[in-house]
């Protein structure tokens, strides 16, 4: 289950999102739960970029944060269950933006390394995601996302072996799906979340510098020598 991931500009990626209007965001090499991350959202007839809390706070929840995690909805439950259905219900889709992502995997020696995965045909592309809008009791509303989770492919299956829920991987989109998920209707949204071809991720071994969230720089992404693994 996708924990942490990064997200930065880079010129060709940005063009290819223009056409909802500029992404508004700064690079992060370690983005964790709980912070302000950006989304792309389909309101009033319209692209609409926000920026949003990452980790689900339903309406009903008068702005506070579930007890259990809601940073992932898995797709075999998530237009069911209670703190997802009504975003779901109520078209509340949008892409949470991201550039690569952290997995961990445990080798034969029992070690756990973090790995980075990358798309190779986006720079830039959009997990999907569901937001919703919950007010406090003192009036602050508070906006949200959960991004959608499904079966591993052969890539991640591999390195994703870890965790309470393992052999799972973010639903990624591809770049001629983004608008059926933003604002398809809702057969032609549940279409679009398909496993990601594994030929077209790649993933390596990077420094569990990326374990402690106080950790941001560049040097997160630097691959440890020798250390891929492929589907």
């Amino acid at each position: 289950m996708c924990g942490r991931y990064i997200i930065r500009q880079a010129a060709k990626a940005t063009k290819e999102w223009d056409k909802y209007g500029p992404p508004p965001f700064l690079d992060s090499y370690n983005v964790a739960p709980t912070e302000q991350v950006p989304v792309l959202r389909w309101r009033d007839g319209g692209p609409q970029y926000a920026q949003v809390r990452w980790g689900l706070i339903p309406f009903f929840a008068r702005g506070e944060p579930p007890k259990f995690s809601t940073i992932n909805a898995r797709i075999e439950t998530f237009a069911t269950a209670a703190s997802y259905r009504g975003p779901w219900r109520r078209g509340q889709r949008c892409l949470q933006l991201a550039s690569a992502f952290y997995e961990w995997h445990i080798d034969a020696y029992g070690r756990k390394a973090p790995y980075l995965i990358s798309v190779a045909d986006q720079e830039l592309f959009g997990f999907a995601a569901l937001w919703d809008r919950s007010i406090r009791d003192d009036g602050v509303v508070i906006e949200s996302c959960v991004h959608i989770t499904m079966p591993a492919n052969a890539l991640m299956a591999n390195i994703h072996n870890t965790g309470n829920n393992p052999h799972r991987m973010p639903a990624i989109l591809r770049a001629e799906d983004r608008d059926a998920w933003l604002s398809g209707t809702v057969d032609e949204a549940r279409a679009v979340l398909q496993q990601y071809p594994p030929d077209l991720m790649s993933a390596y071994e990077v420094s569990t510098r990326v374990n402690s969230v106080k950790n941001n720089d560049p040097g997160l992404i630097e691959p440890v020598s020798g250390k891929a693994l492929s589907a």
